[in-house]
């Protein structure tokens, strides 16, 4: 029996999942972006999108264009920190991430036991934070 799941989601971390777990494919939506627009495409791509595009869906969303200046300001100060060279992780490194151990067993399966369809968004962010914890030890 297959299983299929489609989320979207800025937490580039579980982008990683497709390296470490066999049934687990990483696509995305291919973008062009023209100075502050973007359109998303009808085409799906392999691997993770190569940057994140939550302020611009902010954008379309209609948050306030206040909001998603300072966001943008914010965004290009944390970039501007995460230059080449310095000691924090690349969230877009294509880099596979090591298998998981037998310690990670727990978090696959409360992962496993978890049915989507039936959480609501805070309990579907309640339960990121429960399988972060066990992964985190």
């Amino acid at each position: 029996m297959r299983c299929y799941t489609l989320f979207a989601t800025h937490y580039f971390e579980l982008t990683q999942l497709a390296a470490m777990l066999p049934n687990v494919a990483n696509v995305h939506l291919d973008a062009i972006e023209h100075k502050d627009r973007i359109v998303f495409l009808h085409r799906l791509e392999g691997g993770p999108a190569d940057r994140s595009y939550g302020i611009h869906v902010a954008h379309l969303a209609g948050i306030p264009k206040d909001v998603v200046r300072a966001a943008r300001r914010h965004l290009a100060e944390l970039e501007r920190q995460l230059r080449p060279g310095s000691a924090a992780p690349d969230l877009f490194s294509t880099t596979p991430a090591s298998a998981p151990d037998a310690e990670a067993v727990p978090a696959l399966e409360a992962l496993a036991a978890l049915d989507p369809d039936q959480l609501t968004p805070k309990e579907a962010l309640d339960a990121l934070y429960r399988l972060k914890k066990l992964c985190d030890g």
